[in-house]
């Protein structure tokens, strides 16, 4: 780090963790990833219904690996504590914790396991929701494949800005199960504001030609 006259990093958090050790902020640059979504993703539309029931619950969907640093340990709290309402969870990538024995066969739970990168796109499209509630990603690109499908993200300030609060989907304002069950209860309460999210999605600036253009002026 002292002999680089300029370390890029792909996201604002990233930038700030590298501050508070030391790293002297004029050698920092933020270029976040590129993703081009695919062609059957470009012309998907979404739609919810008027309202969520038992026969037709919240889908939400958490997908990528499963252990504490992502968030899965609010996540788990807030199953619990949406155990009663129609909220249907979805729990896709490779299982690195002891499920515990109260959701491992939960009515609600759906525990998929590691999936192909091929195959992720069933589970998007199928979902309402896509739950991101990580404590640390340098930039969490399954973001930026749920706006792809055109999903309502929930997340937190700790990896790549993504999400618009209020205007594509939440930045949670801590990391708890609390605060996320709070926002399916809204989305429960109000389909119309995932409809408005879910039209708000946008990709433009994580797009290939975007992100090269960062990349040109690194050295500026």
């Amino acid at each position: 780090c002292e002999l680089a006259d300029r370390i890029v990093v792909n996201s604002p958090w990233s930038r700030r963790a590298l501050v508070e050790e030391g790293i002297a902020t004029e050698k920092l640059r933020v270029v976040p990833l590129a993703y081009e979504a695919p062609s059957t993703a470009k012309s998907f539309r979404r739609s919810y219904p008027e309202a969520f029931t038992r026969s037709r619950p919240l889908r939400a969907l958490f997908l990528g690996q499963v252990n504490m640093r992502k968030g899965v340990g609010p996540l788990l709290d807030a199953i619990r504590l949406l155990r009663e309402e129609p909220v249907e969870f979805t729990i896709v990538g490779p299982v690195q914790i002891s499920v515990p024995p109260d959701l491992r066969d939960a009515s609600n739970v759906r525990w998929v396991g590691p999936v192909g990168r091929e195959n992720t796109a069933e589970f998007y499209r199928e979902a309402d929701i896509f739950l991101f509630p990580t404590f640390s990603d340098g930039f969490g690109l399954t973001q930026l494949e749920a706006q792809a499908w055109k999903l309502p993200v929930v997340t937190t300030k700790f990896s790549g800005e993504v999400v618009e609060h209020g205007r594509n989907g939440w930045l949670l304002n801590e990391v708890t199960g609390e605060e996320i069950a709070a926002v399916l209860r809204s989305a429960l309460a109000d389909p119309a504001q995932l409809q408005r999210f879910s039209d708000n999605s946008e990709l433009d600036q994580f797009e290939l030609g975007a992100v090269g253009a960062r990349w040109l002026s690194v050295l500026d």
